[in-house]
């Protein structure tokens, strides 16, 4: 049996994780190799890890994250806000399970996207499928959507991720169609996805940044219904860096 051509087969089935680890078994000496139970066992796991890697990077590279943000680098303290309490019950992803929202507050420059991106990438690297938005990425991807009439189709592409961020709300004045694309977007992940959104307004502030009564009210009972809320306190980590 040619060895050789077994790691091509492998690499032509699409098998790349078996196929490296296969490569690097025929390298290491004959009294040092394993037996065949064990090299199968070896290369189905080589294979599992393999794939796992690259889901996980796809889904990373997809999510688009402002930050290469890590939640083992978040500074927990008391007088910030945060707790390390806080933290590990974010960080379990059981809010992604569950559909619940997290909505972080606090001045510039206090850590809000990074805190988002930092539970985006731990979402990622559970298998969860993330989608970062910037809110003048998304009030730009309303208005097109609106033109090419693709809304539907976008909305819906929304709501194939477990998770959302929404960063900087409360910057820039929403239209009309925001406010409703909004709405439609909380409407569908009601229950059935994870939404974070950072923002500089206070949480009691966001009913009159919305500025209509009947939006407001049904976009802010299905955002904060079972919310975990932090307000990041402070001031600027930019200036300390």
């Amino acid at each position: 049996m040619n060895k050789n051509t077994t790691v091509e087969q492998l690499s032509a089935l699409k098998l790349a994780g078996m196929a490296k680890r296969y490569q690097a078994a025929l390298n290491l000496p004959s009294h040092q190799q394993e037996d065949a139970h064990s090299l199968i066992a070896m290369l189905c796991h080589a294979e599992i890890e393999y794939r796992n890697h690259q889901r996980t990077e796809r889904l990373l590279k997809n999510s688009k994250l402002r930050y290469h943000a890590l939640l083992e680098e978040i500074i927990c303290k008391p007088e910030r806000g945060l707790t390390r309490e806080m933290l590990l019950r974010l960080s379990d992803g059981m809010f992604i399970t569950k559909g619940e929202n997290v909505l972080i507050t606090g001045v510039t420059g206090t850590g809000k996207s990074y805190l988002a991106c930092a539970l985006g990438r731990s979402a990622c690297l559970m298998g969860h499928k993330v989608m970062y938005l910037a809110m003048n990425k998304f009030l730009e991807a309303i208005a097109q959507a609106r033109i090419d009439g693709t809304y539907l189709k976008w909305i819906k592409q929304i709501a194939a991720h477990a998770v959302l961020i929404l960063d900087d709300f409360g910057l820039k004045p929403l239209s009309h169609d925001a406010k409703l694309a909004l709405l439609d977007i909380l409407e569908d992940r009601y229950g059935n996805g994870a939404t974070i959104i950072t923002s500089q307004l206070p949480l009691d502030k966001w009913y009159e940044f919305i500025n209509e009564p009947t939006i407001a009210d049904a976009a802010l009972d299905r955002l904060t219904a079972s919310a975990h809320k932090v307000d990041l306190l402070g001031g600027s980590m930019r200036k300390r860096k």
